[in-house]
């Protein structure tokens, strides 16, 4: 009896600690896509003890969840939506981890003549022009943000006959692209690890416009006591850390790095 109840004890210990150790990360699926998550979360598990549970989503849907309580920090990539979310009290604070950038793909043949585009917006302008189809994540991520900005910023405009709102991820986007033989935007982190290319390749980059930075940003406790500020602190101090920039930094994917870290001092 004594036994058994030593060992109810000891259970429920057990699971209080890897509760506490528990934190839910949403990240945008661009950073899950890529396949650096794979890499840096068990080695977060073995120096830290945390375990971090993602949640993948657009960058629209991880602010939600944080702004609703529902996870203890979020990794994602929209400047403007990510500042609205520490002055409204939902975040702590933002700090910057890593970037990479944002390119154009489309057809290797490049009927709109994207290429020769001196700027993305541009190669936009160029695509409406010539009416050549273009596939848009269409779902409020950071990559839709910056697509939206994109078009506002040149003399074009999307046009249902030949533009398509999909309201999918980034992989379901290029699987589409590829299948249509149509233009869109995407992170470089996403089209390289992209193995269904059908034909597609990269028609524009460069740009600085086209610069994706990540930003880690975690939940306030003030608004929502539940959260792990605790283990979001502890994950932000690894991430921002020599060993974790290196382990970001030292990503690649057929030889190419995928990530600059770019962590600053709080």
């Amino acid at each position: 009896m004594i036994a058994r109840f030593i060992s109810t004890l000891f259970a429920l210990f057990i699971g209080s600690v890897v509760h506490a150790d528990a934190l839910r990360l949403a990240v945008t699926t661009s950073f899950h896509n890529s396949g650096l998550s794979d890499v840096l979360l068990p080695e977060v598990s073995v120096d830290t003890g945390l375990e971090v549970q993602l949640l993948v989503v657009g960058t629209g849907q991880a602010i939600r969840l944080g702004q609703a309580g529902d996870v203890d920090a979020i990794l994602v990539h929209a400047r403007a939506a990510e500042d609205a979310f520490v002055t409204e009290g939902y975040g702590t604070h933002r700090r910057e981890i890593m970037a990479n950038d944002f390119v154009f793909v489309g057809p290797v043949g490049d009927p709109a003549a994207a290429q020769t585009a001196t700027t993305a917006s541009q190669a936009l302008e160029r695509i409406a022009l010539t009416e050549s189809p273009f596939v848009s994540r269409g779902d409020d991520s950071g990559t839709h943000t910056r697509e939206r900005a994109l078009w506002e910023s040149s003399s074009a405009a999307p046009d249902p006959n030949w533009y398509r709102e999909l309201g999918a991820g980034m992989g379901a986007t290029l699987n589409t692209a590829a299948a249509m033989g149509a233009y869109t935007l995407t992170d470089r982190a996403s089209w390289l690890n992209f193995g269904n290319r059908r034909g597609m390749s990269i028609v524009f980059e460069g740009d600085p416009a086209l610069l994706n930075q990540y930003a880690y940003l975690p939940v306030s406790a003030e608004r929502h006591p539940h959260v792990n500020q605790n283990g979001a602190i502890i994950l932000e101090t690894w991430l921002t850390s020599e060993r974790g920039q290196t382990l970001i930094g030292n990503y690649r994917i057929n030889g190419e790095i995928l990530f600059t870290p770019n962590a600053k001092a709080p």
